[in-house]
């Protein structure tokens, strides 16, 4: 059953005017010639969705109209790429690459009335966040343990522009996905987050998880990215940035191993523990038939000992963080954020961070298995609640 869309105060609610007029200029737009010349089904599987977003658009008169639109089609993307996903296409791309075919198309004004730029900017974050499923969070009132995952975009997508993401693929496959455990029913809801410094500096993690964390029914929350050989769960995250990586805008973190930074928030340095400590019930993630290992993942990296096994948060009270286990880039960046914010509220869910084993390119095999020991995985979790 599709779940309805959420009020268009909700979809702006996550929306920064600066940066959705900085979305005109996007360097992941600038990549669609190379990934149409590539994969040309790929980006245009949701092409009708394109098409008809600046159809319709054309027949509207006011800025609000317009709006609603462009939320609306970005929403209808976000369940397309569900239902494909759930119904055997295990595929992530289509659905990154649709969106900003759509965010192109929003570069020139196509609705009936004058557009200022920050009104065309207003347009363009509409679909950029509904077509992440940020506006399509909704749980079964029946429903005891609610979960929340989140996947991550493509990203070095000028290493190869087929790159796709599992985590994505998680989010996909999983959202809305209901089971039953100790008698109770439990369902996850997904979203999908971008691979940019800017979103996170501007607050867009805090935006999205302090609802989830004001419902007392959230009992886990996992946040997901690709990364190693196996899989992951990274027990002590860190604050500061480090990593030499661009994003998908090619923005570096500003950071080295030998200078780390802090991120930012609303313009101003994140305030928050050098590191954190998931709250998952790892060994109850520990799959022991799975295709991959589940690694309680230990290691991080400090100015003053360099890279070691922590044993306890204690240990790590007087470090400063240069990578925490999850590395120093957005995946660690995301981790450690849910952690203190889910602190911060003083919420009882089950929180922390899943590396799925790393893909080149695109592997529809592996990545579906990836899918279903992550689907193990957090059944398995919500077990042992």
């Amino acid at each position: 059953m599709l779940k309805p869309v959420f009020s268009l105060i909700l979809v702006c609610s996550f929306i920064n005017t600066a940066s959705a007029v900085q979305l005109l200029g996007n360097v992941e737009i600038s990549r669609l010639s190379a990934a149409e010349q590539t994969m040309n089904q790929v980006v245009g599987r949701y092409q009708a969705l394109d098409e008809g977003l600046t159809q319709k658009l054309s027949t509207k008169k006011n800025e609000v109209d317009a709006t609603q639109l462009a939320a609306r089609q970005g929403h209808r993307l976000w369940q397309q790429a569900v239902r494909d996903v759930q119904s055997g296409h295990a595929d992530d791309r289509p659905l990154y690459w649709a969106r900003l075919a759509m965010l192109h198309s929003l570069n020139t004004p196509h609705a009936d009335f004058k557009m200022a730029d920050w009104q065309q900017g207003i347009l363009m974050s509409a679909v950029e966040k509904a077509s992440r499923g940020f506006s399509d969070i909704q749980y079964g009132d029946d429903v005891q343990i609610k979960i929340f995952l989140t996947g991550f975009d493509p990203f070095f997508l000028d290493k190869d522009i087929s790159q796709s993401n599992p985590s994505g693929l998680v989010a996909l496959a999983l959202d809305g996905w209901r089971f039953e455990v100790n008698g109770k029913i439990a369902q996850i809801e997904t979203a999908m987050i971008p691979v940019r410094f800017e979103d996170f500096d501007q607050g867009l993690i805090e935006s999205l998880f302090s609802p989830i964390y004001r419902d007392p029914n959230t009992k886990l929350v996992f946040t997901v990215s690709m990364g190693r050989n196996d899989f992951d769960i990274e027990r002590f995250p860190g604050r500061n940035r480090s990593a030499a990586a661009f994003d998908n805008q090619n923005v570096l973190t500003g950071g080295t191993k030998t200078s780390p930074v802090a991120p930012k928030l609303n313009g101003h340095d994140f305030v928050g523990p050098e590191f954190v400590e998931f709250s998952l019930p790892v060994a109850a993630m520990q799959v022991e038939d799975g295709q991959w290992k589940v690694n309680d993942n230990r290691t991080v990296t400090t100015l003053a000992h360099g890279e070691f096994s922590a044993t306890s948060l204690s240990e790590l009270q007087n470090e400063t963080s240069v990578e925490g286990s999850g590395g120093g880039y957005l995946s660690n960046e995301i981790s450690y954020r849910a952690i203190v914010l889910q602190q911060k509220f003083n919420s009882r869910a089950k929180v922390g961070h899943i590396h799925t084993p790393r893909v080149k390119g695109y592997d529809a095999d592996t990545e579906q298995a990836i899918v279903e020991q992550v689907r193990t995985m957090v059944m398995q979790a919500a077990a042992s609640l």
